[in-house]
């Protein structure tokens, strides 16, 4: 498809990507700025908010783990939700999904197939230079997932535990369902993948082998839908912490099935 270029008329004025496609390309990368942009804010308020993280077993995922570590800093306390967020969001932010996603929304490099960027760049180096190069921590960001994601299945158990015994909750609920989608994200990680499937010369060489690659070809599967598994995860965190800090700070009376 043809691509057309908007030359600028007047000079230092950035150009505009135009295009011969005639569909509403914009829609795409425009709700992935509202979702994304959203989501930061709400990441910021609850990092700094610093309450309305726990109710009787349950634990909001923003604050998980709950850290004893108490700093002062000007005579503010710290909230305990900023050692906890860097780890899942340097591993959102590091996500090759979410790169595409947010490059093209935010950076418009390119804003969507067959549209060209705004402006042309000056020795391109890609993620090969900082800051972009620290986009290669991924792998090990990977490895910090995994356990705050093992910190939230915990969670998730102990919300059914209350001081008077066992009680299914619509919390205990809400925790289930955001667990699922978490775990399908985390190990549908391209990451994993690799980790899985990578360094094997013969995958039918030896029992360890061919183990490793029927693990590999189920990653593989649910890769095909990591986009989908980051979406789902993304807004089930959000809700699973809503629901804490709405039931923490008594707007809402948790319902108890039993």
């Amino acid at each position: 498809m043809a691509v057309r270029t908007a030359q600028s008329k007047e000079a230092g004025r950035v150009p505009l990507p135009l295009t011969s496609r005639t569909d509403r390309w914009w829609i795409k990368p425009l709700l992935t700025v509202i979702v994304l942009g959203f989501f930061a804010l709400y990441g910021m308020f609850r990092a700094f908010e610093n309450q309305y993280f726990e109710f009787g077993p349950y634990l909001a995922p923003f604050y998980s783990p709950h850290l004893p570590i108490h700093l002062n800093l000007f005579g503010w306390n710290v909230s305990p939700a900023i050692y906890i967020l860097i780890f899942p969001l340097s591993f959102r932010l590091t996500c090759y999904y979410y790169r595409l996603a947010y490059y093209r929304a935010f950076f418009w490099d390119p804003p969507a197939c067959a549209i060209a960027e705004p402006a042309k760049r000056k020795n391109y180096t890609g993620e090969r230079r900082f800051p972009l190069i620290l986009q290669n921590i991924h792998r090990y960001a990977f490895y910090a997932a995994v356990v705050i994601f093992l910190i939230l299945a915990y969670d998730t158990v102990r919300s059914f535990f209350w001081d008077d015994g066992f009680h299914v909750g619509l919390g205990s609920v809400i925790f289930v369902v955001n667990i699922i989608p978490l775990a399908m994200y985390t190990f549908s990680c391209h990451s994993f993948r690799h980790l899985i499937g990578g360094k094997v010369n013969c995958y039918s060489c030896t029992l360890a082998s061919r183990t490793r690659y029927g693990i590999w070809k189920q990653v593989s599967f649910l890769n095909a839908r990591h986009s989908l598994y980051a979406w789902v995860s993304l807004f089930s965190v959000l809700i699973a912490d809503l629901y804490v800090r709405f039931v923490a700070a008594g707007a809402i009376q948790d319902f108890r099935f039993f």
